[in-house]
């Protein structure tokens, strides 16, 4: 017979026993559930997409379905109010809206042909397939001009949003540069031509017509590199809208929002896929018109021009400009009607350009952009030497000084020596190859100069010997720079023509063979 303490050692393993009975069926009933709801969701049917297209009655929908337009019922949970077209909705089993889900990122890019006055768009799907469709929610209130790329989802009709491209993006600059004639100097005759070709048929409209006088439609800046070109195009936007807004009695805020300047970069138009260049130059001319219809200035500056609008048919061009000229020639005569815009060029190599571009009636009005003569030089050394600078000597004693050196004429500054085909010689000095840009050059090497001074010994202000240290640095990183180019390219680029007839047939850099000599005789 068990004991007691027996008896309640066994008693207390079956209760453990039980326990871990209890466990187990614990742990399967919970499998038991969740295979149950997993089977459950197996066999759930599939939901599907739509897109929402527009509310119907009560509180039904019309969406794209698979392609196919259905009206669809609602679930309560759904908010009928914030539904844009192009939104996209979850459909149950019952094809009842129960959800709105972000829209999908992706489809097909097109560029927009013309926005209709009901806010549809017309875009080119392909070359022979232009289509009419309307905007998604997010893009009612957005203006959209021809040749912007939009996303498209072709099946539900919808422009879905615009899409930024860097290749246009890239190529023009639509603001207005913060650049005034002020801020030029030494190219007083230059702009006066300027503004009488530009400013004066666009203020005085009337009276060009009561004369009978026909606007220019282009203008050509020319002349060697560095001496104010591309500051006077800036200048010239930048007036025109200044002169726009006392006209018409608008703020000039209002003025620069409305008005354009489109940059057109030259050597990054040039695009080696066939049609691709033409169609940029399209682009940034649909872009003009449509400013101009509007009644707003628009200036549309091509720079290195050169590089786009060579000579056909001379040996000079490419095959790409015997269709990107033709395309600016159409483009130019297209704006012919619009008083409001004008095409200004600018070029080193005005004599690579093609004729055609150049004829009364397209680019007519030609200023010639000059290196700056020993009293413009010193009105430009003026603006970047102005009051505000601080100096040690007197300011305008320091302005005939830097004249005074960088006009010098002597063998220390004999830079080159051409030799011309006839025989003749003839020696150039760095007074012959300054520019705006040289000049600007200088005086930033002096007022470093100046900076570095005074962080180590504390005297503040610019000096002479600042100002002669720069002339002289300047001088010496250019001294070799004619020493691999082509002769006759050189001359032409740096401003330098000679006499009729002749040729240039060698550029001798002095500056370097001297130095040269120099330690050779060392």
């Amino acid at each position: 017979m068990k004991t007691y303490a027996e008896m309640t050692a066994e008693l207390d393993k079956l209760a453990a026993h039980n326990e871990r009975l209890v466990g187990g069926l614990r742990s399967a009933r919970a499998q038991i559930v969740e295979l149950k709801s997993d089977l459950e969701r197996v066999g759930d049917p599939p939901n599907t997409y739509a897109t929402f297209l527009r509310r119907a009655e009560g509180t039904t929908l019309d969406v794209l379905h698979n392609g196919r337009k259905l009206r669809v019922a609602t679930a309560a949970s759904l908010d009928l109010e914030a539904l844009d077209p192009g939104t996209e909705l979850r459909l149950n089993e019952a094809l009842a809206a129960v959800e709105a889900v972000p829209a999908g990122d992706s489809g097909n890019v097109v560029p927009v042909v013309e926005a209709l006055a009901d806010s549809r768009l017309l875009v080119a799907v392909a070359p022979d397939d232009t289509r009419v469709l309307r905007r998604a929610g997010g893009l009612t209130q957005e203006t959209l001009h021809p040749g912007d790329h939009v996303l498209v989802d072709l099946k539900a009709q919808l422009v879905m949003e615009r899409i930024d491209r860097a290749e246009i993006t890239d190529l023009v600059l639509e603001q207005v540069p913060d650049v005034s004639f002020d801020e030029i100097g030494g190219l007083g005759d230059q702009i006066e031509a300027i503004r009488d070709a530009v400013e004066l048929p666009f203020l005085q409209q009337d009276l060009y017509r009561t004369y009978g006088l026909r606007p220019p439609q282009g203008v050509l800046l020319y002349g060697p590199p560095g001496c104010g070109k591309t500051m006077i195009a800036k200048a010239v936007a930048h007036e025109l809208v200044l002169r726009s807004a006392e006209v018409r009695g608008v703020s000039v805020a209002e003025a620069l929002e409305n008005s354009a300047f489109l940059n057109v970069k030259g050597p990054e138009l040039l695009n080696k896929y066939v049609g691709e260049t033409e169609r940029s130059i399209r682009l940034v001319f649909e872009r003009a018109r449509e400013k101009a219809a509007a009644d707003h200035p628009v200036v549309i500056f091509f720079d290195e021009m050169e590089a786009l609008f060579r000579t056909r048919g001379t040996g000079m061009s490419s095959d790409v400009e015997t269709t990107i000229v033709p395309q600016l020639l159409a483009e130019i005569d297209g704006v012919e009607g619009l008083d409001n815009v004008i095409v200004i060029g600018a070029s080193n190599r005005e004599d690579m350009i093609d004729p055609a571009i150049l004829r009364p009636g397209r680019l007519d009005v030609k200023i010639r952009v000059r290196r700056p003569h020993a009293r413009a030089a010193r009105e430009i050394l003026g603006l970047y030497l102005d009051p505000s600078v601080p100096v040690r000597e007197d300011r305008e004693r320091l302005l005939d000084l830097a004249v005074r050196e960088i006009y010098a004429e002597g063998p220390e500054s004999a830079f080159v020596r051409l030799d011309y085909s006839d025989g003749v010689q003839e020696t150039l000095h760095f007074r012959d190859f300054v520019s705006g840009a040289t000049l600007r050059n200088i005086t930033d090497r002096a007022k470093k100069l100046a900076v570095k001074e005074q962080l180590s010994s504390g005297a503040v202000g610019l000096t002479s010997q600042h100002l002669v240290s720069a002339i002289t640095a300047e001088f010496i990183e250019n001294e070799d720079m004619p020493s691999a180019a082509h002769p006759e390219d050189w001359a032409r680029i740096s401003g330098t023509r000679g006499a009729a007839g002749r040729r240039v047939e060698a550029v001798i850099p002095l500056q370097g063979r001297s130095r040269a000599e120099e330690e050779a005789a060392r």
